[in-house]
């Protein structure tokens, strides 16, 4: 375990002080990554300026009522419900941590409770409109073109395999095993999986890595498996550019971006009679309620299905 850097409970705490010790605390010892770590810090930076503005400067002086106002005030001002509960959790992780290594005495964030976050179904494709634009990814790449194959390739193990944009775009060549079609990830907290894709997407790869990846393979390239178009790896917004574009030739198809193609590639594999906990551990969920979402999904659309075609619905 990381020491985390000491703070003097006995005298007043700083909390941008002990804001900075957190922030080391999620790196070192929970292995969040940088974005985790920078929407806490985002999230307790708001707190701590509302606390200041109170007239609070030591965090061991922040009460539960202080906490509630906070929350209000935002509530006020036109935060959203799901924004409102993310920074609740934050400030209680915060708090929890300091009263665990003694930065405070006593945790004031223990009865503190948020809105609850509305549940929305996140939005899916159909299987129809999936082959429609993985068809248009393949007729574009016929051409050869190097950002044409390697956005098939993109687009092909995205929804193979249910990745997450950001681990897509850190994925070495190393990483990838085209002999049993299987592919590493490096997932949220640093935890690593092997995930399966199809010939398809197995296909799409061998093509970028034959015919693609040696256009624009630089020196600083290094062993990034997707590239720009100048050698660099390929970043999340230009893989979102490619979906968004490629999307756009469907019609009627929902703009869904990246996260879309995980959305649909769970919820089908889910109508296929997938089992839950296989799904879980493909998509890398550390909870399995977070995959049940899908299940609801699978739900709704059986649902619009019965009542458009049902005659007595």
């Amino acid at each position: 375990m990381v020491p985390i850097d000491p703070i003097d409970p006995v005298n007043a705490v700083d909390p941008v002080e002990a804001l900075a010790a957190f922030a080391r605390h999620l790196g070192a010892e929970r292995g969040q990554s940088v974005h985790t770590q920078r929407a806490y810090v985002g999230d307790l930076s708001n707190l701590m300026a509302f606390a200041r503005d109170r007239g609070i400067a030591d965090l061991s002086d922040v009460k539960l009522s202080d906490l509630r106002s906070w929350l209000a005030h935002q509530s006020e001002h036109g935060a959203a419900r799901s924004t409102l509960a993310r920074r609740a959790a934050s400030a209680r992780a915060f708090l929890r941590w300091a009263t665990r290594t003694g930065v405070i005495a006593a945790d004031p964030s223990l009865r503190l409770v948020a809105p609850q976050r509305v549940k929305t179904l996140p939005g899916v494709l159909k299987q129809v409109e999936i082959n429609a634009v993985l068809d248009v990814a393949a007729v574009a790449a016929d051409d050869q073109d190097a950002m044409h194959l390697r956005d098939r390739a993109v687009l092909e193990l995205l929804y193979a395999s249910g990745i997450r944009v950001g681990e897509l775009v850190g994925l070495d060549l190393d990483d990838l095993d085209l002999g049993s079609n299987l592919v590493r990830v490096m997932g949220k907290g640093a935890k690593e999986r092997t995930v399966p894709f199809g010939g398809p997407a197995a296909t799409a790869l061998q093509g970028w890595l034959q015919l693609g990846r040696g256009q624009v393979v630089t020196a600083r390239s290094g062993p990034a498996l997707f590239l720009g178009r100048r050698g660099g790896r390929v970043d999340p917004r230009q893989v979102r550019s490619a979906v968004h574009r490629l999307l756009h030739h469907v019609p009627d198809a929902p703009d869904v971006g990246p996260h879309g193609l995980r959305h649909s590639a769970a919820t089908h594999l889910l109508e296929g009679g997938a089992d839950l906990r296989a799904v879980q551990e493909m998509l890398g969920h550390a909870s399995l309620a977070t995959t049940q979402i899908y299940t609801h999904v699978s739900v709704e659309r059986l649902k619009r299905s019965y009542q458009q075609a049902h005659p007595r619905a």
